[in-house]
């Protein structure tokens, strides 16, 4: 059971009964008097700093994470249209704060302080989103109570009966059912509908995930997806077409400024009406899957046949250019028996789309927009719709506007709802807290299925859920269309017709918003608004299949490691397995469709990986390999800090840089280097590359940074005030390559930050391993010690030291700070508060490793002195980005930019 849906007034401890059937204990902290938010009994307030997409859930639509959301709140908005019924509801988690000794003296080193954050637990959640057809009201009223979302997201096997029912609550809710159906939510429920007005609601809801989101608009032309980056400074203003059963047209000036400019009554009602009327279909989804087999040539009027095949060039009509909906019926001896249902849905979906479109740009024409926003159930992510839409907006502006579309479409009505909870701007809501990931599918949590309520094995849960459920069977999530050609003008056979409804993929297609209050951009890039960490550009299709061969063949051996640090048990074997399922899964998907999780790049695909492993409960797959590696190197970090040390200052930088790039050959996610593991241990491997440091390197910039660092002749430079060492691995790497390096740079005065993972990713090191790692260096060097106990670093790490040095506090400090990721890569748009807060004095970066200094930020300039080290692994990155060949060397250094 998830403790964290029950109110600390309920109760102060629980017992829950864990999958072996052993009782835990589970406290649930409530919030101290002095820091509680004023909150009205009769409106509860809705916290929604810092919103984003996080988590799993069973629609194909993300939640959103609102991690500072106070524990009072009804967790339930809806949205009632005439067709359907969009939800979202609430569920919260715990974030217990770790606030160590080390922390305390990062923080004071670092000049930050508590401020306003709370002491106690955070409690945070996501913002779930689910639809139903009205249809079928009395389904979502079910699913409502198996939640207990009326009764604030209680789970009903917590549900105590003496718990006193709370007559008067009340739930947000927009749409016209809101007034049809309130008497009978009283009924079944017990709760009353306040009803918040649709367009306050819907304008609302755009502008939230316009600010918000990253990656939430985009176009989709002739089966092509181009996200579009906002700039909140020139959003408004937009004309936002909201198409549910009829259409909207709503002009939006600013926060709460709009009007509603006009309309048509031809909508998605007038579809799905007379599609269902014409075809027999059940369901829109039906009607939409079967316009996917279409042609409407069979039933539409084509400008060719009015001209004998030809163009009608002296006006621009094109001979594919329909002439007439519907027209070619008026000639033809044919009753409604003897056209196909496909044609006729096909040829519906182009009429009211092409109309829809027409009249929203001759919209935007009167009011001079030129950013349209189109939204509303009827688009439901398809693929065809979308391209009809924007043909149609495209051919009557000439190409001077473009249709926009956004991942949320269908739900801004009910997330705007969601929000009246408490009335206010999103001025304090920043793109860069807002982390998308994505679904895996498995949504398995803590022991708790989330979902509604299953009749049967035989339903849609999740790919974790029957692994759990029914030992190795697992349903392919995701149907593959063949990729298709496009025709004559985009429109005959569009690459985005398929034999399956791309619709329907789901859950794969959106991700979940996280929002995560603790990041922020990183203060030293050159600038931030044209930042792009992705030095690969995956748009080569050639390109993109290599690399997803390369993580393909991986994979096994990934697979292997990620059960072996399970202990190989038989339930870590079934999760291994669904995790090369789902990873396969989706790379099968990107391929086919590279812009369906938004924009794609290297670093995003090995993010997915890791997020993919995360969400299959494999927490550090490497970790037995990492600990070994550690050890074996710190065995003979003594004679190589005396053989440094032997040497004059020139000798000793080089050897330094030379000794970092050849540790940095020790990368498990290198097939060309997991095979240097079986020719001999991880020193000898070491030593063999060292001796192989033969400049000139590939890039080659050594000479420009020891002029920086030494000087020439008798001018002595000043030393760098702080350095940010972004590390890469464990074992050699960390231990043989950068603790000397930073040792160097400590003896010469500079602070040293060394910038770790904030969660694991293949054998990289994180910043929760590297307190002790550095501990047990510092055993063997003055230097690291002194400096180690000024960082803050060995208070908890080295307690077999008792004689702490007097004047640490005067020492230059090393010091650890996690980077606000757990990837090979970084993306320096949202980094921890830690490391922006470290970022503002320093005057040097050090990035090592492929991921940050080759796969992100090679071409990347930055305020500060920065130096850029890799040895390269992968013979393709060599070609592409250095020109050279593999275990060639980077050593790229670049004075601050101007």
């Amino acid at each position: 059971m998830d403790t964290t849906s029950i109110p600390p007034k309920l109760k102060e401890e629980i017992k829950v009964e864990d999958e072996k059937g052993k009782d835990r204990e589970k406290d649930i902290i409530a919030p101290t008097t002095s820091t509680m938010i004023h909150r009205s009994s009769s409106r509860p307030q809705l916290d929604l700093s810092g919103a984003a997409i996080q988590g799993n859930f069973e629609e194909r639509d993300p939640a959103i994470l609102l991690p500072n959301q106070s524990d009072d709140i009804f967790h339930l908005a809806l949205d009632i249209g005439g067709s359907l019924i969009k939800l979202i509801y609430f569920s919260r988690h715990e974030d217990h704060l770790v606030d160590d000794k080390r922390k305390k003296t990062l923080k004071e080193r670092l000049g930050l302080s508590n401020g306003s954050r709370r002491s106690y637990p955070i409690l945070g959640g996501r913002l779930h989103f689910v639809k139903f057809e009205t249809r079928k009201i009395n389904e979502c009223l079910d699913f409502i109570h198996s939640k207990q979302l009326h009764r604030g997201g209680i789970d009903p096997r917590g549900w105590s009966s003496e718990a006193p029912n709370n007559d008067n609550a009340v739930i947000k809710a927009t749409g016209g059912g809101a007034y049809r159906f309130t008497d009978l939510f009283k009924e079944r429920l017990g709760v009353s509908l306040d009803k918040e007005d649709e367009m306050d609601c819907l304008v609302a809801g755009a502008n939230f995930l316009l600010k918000a989101i990253r990656h939430e608009a985009f176009t989709h032309m002739e089966g092509q997806k181009e996200f579009v980056q906002i700039d909140q400074n020139d959003l408004f203003p937009y004309l936002l077409v909201n198409i549910g059963s009829g259409v909207s047209m709503i002009k939006v000036d600013g926060d709460g400024s709009f009007e509603r400019v006009s309309g048509t009554n031809v909508g998605g009602g007038t579809y799905w009406g007379l599609g269902k009327l014409l075809t027999k279909c059940k369901s829109f989804d039906e009607l939409l899957e079967l316009s996917q087999r279409g042609d409407n040539k069979v039933i539409d009027m084509l400008v060719g046949d009015i001209y004998g095949g030809m163009d009608y060039s002296k006006i621009g009509l094109s001979a594919s250019t329909i002439a007439s909906s519907f027209g070619k019926t008026i000639s033809e001896n044919k009753e409604l028996e003897d056209y196909s249902p496909e044609d006729i849905s096909l040829s519906l979906l182009r009429m009211i789309s092409y109309n829809i479109g027409q009249i929203a740009y001759l919209n935007a024409l009167r009011f001079g927009l030129k950013r349209i926003f189109f939204g509303g159930f009827f688009i439901r992510g398809h693929a065809y719709t979308m391209d009809t839409i924007s043909f149609a907006v495209h051919f009557w502006s000439q190409g001077a506007a473009k249709a926009m579309f956004l991942r949320h479409e269908g739900f801004l009505g009910a997330l705007g709802a969601f929000m009246s909870y408490e009335k206010h701007g999103l001025d304090d809501l920043m793109a860069h807290q807002l982390v998308e990931r994505f679904p895996m599918g498995a949504p398995y949590v803590g022991g708790t299925i989330h979902g509604p309520p299953l009749a049967g094995l035989s339903e849609k849960i999740s790919w974790m859920e029957k692994f759990v459920q029914k030992g190795t069977e697992i349903l392919a999530p995701v149907p593959m269309a063949a990729p298709r050609t496009t025709g004559l003008g985009g429109f005959e056979s569009p690459s985005s017709k398929g034999n399956t409804l791309r619709s329907d993929d789901a859950a794969l297609n959106v991700g979940v918003l996280h929002l995560v209050p603790t990041l922020d951009v990183f203060p030293l890039l050159a600038d931030s608004r044209t930042y792009e960490p992705n030095t690969i550009d995956l748009s080569d299709h050639s390109e993109l299949e290599y690399w997803f061969t390369v993580l393909s063949e991986h994979l096994p051996d990934l697979v292997d490691k990620a059960v072996a640090s399970e202990g190989g048990t038989d339930d870590a074997k079934r999760r291994g397995d669904a995790f090369a399922r789902a990873f396969s899964a989706h790379l099968a998907r990107l391929m086919e469709e590279p812009a369906a999780y938004g924009k794609l790049g290297l670093a995003n695909l090995l993010e997915l990986r890791e997020e993919c492993l995360r969400e299959f409960q494999f927490v550090d797959a490497y970790r037995s390999i990492k600990q070994r590696e550690n050890e074996a190197s710190l065995a003979v970090l003594s004679d190589l800090l005396t053989e440094l040390d032997g040497m004059n200052e020139e000798s000793r930088l080089l050897a330094l840089i030379e000794g970092v790039l050849a540790a940095n050959i020790f990368d498990w996610g290198s097939r060309a280097c997991v095979e240097l593991y079986h020719k001999g241990t991880i020193i000898e491997i070491y030593r063999m590359s060292r001796k192989k440091m033969q400049r000139p390197w590939q890039v080659d910039d050594y000479d420009l940074f020891k002029e920086r660092m030494l000087g020439s002749g008798d001018k002595k430079p000043r030393p760098h005030k702080r350095a940010l060492l972004f590390v890469d691995n464990s074992g050699a790497d960390i231990v043989l390559g950068m603790l000397p390096l930073a040792r160097e740079l400590l003896r010469r005065g500079t602070e040293v930050v060394l910038v770790a993972n904030s969660l694991p990713a293949l054998n990289d090191v994180t910043a929760m391993e590297l307190p002790e790692i550095v501990a047990e260096a510092a055993k063997h060097c003055d230097i690291l010690r002194k400096a180690a106990e000024a960082g803050g670093l060995l208070v908890d790490a080295m307690t077999n030291i008792q004689d702490l040095s007097k004047d640490s506090l005067s020492s230059t400090p090393l010091m650890v700070v996690e980077n606000g990721c757990g990837s090979p890569c970084i993306d320096f748009r949202q980094v921890s508060s830690e490391l922006a807060a470290a970022a503002k004095d320093a005057d040097l970066i050090i990035l090592e490793g492929m991921g940050r200094a080759l796969h992100t930020n090679f071409n990347e300039r930055f305020k500060c002195d920065t130096l850029k080290l890799a040895m390269v692994k992968n013979q393709r990155l060599a070609e592409k980005l250095i020109k050279g060949k593999i275990y060639d060397s980077v050593c790229r250094y670049e004075a601050a930019a101007g």
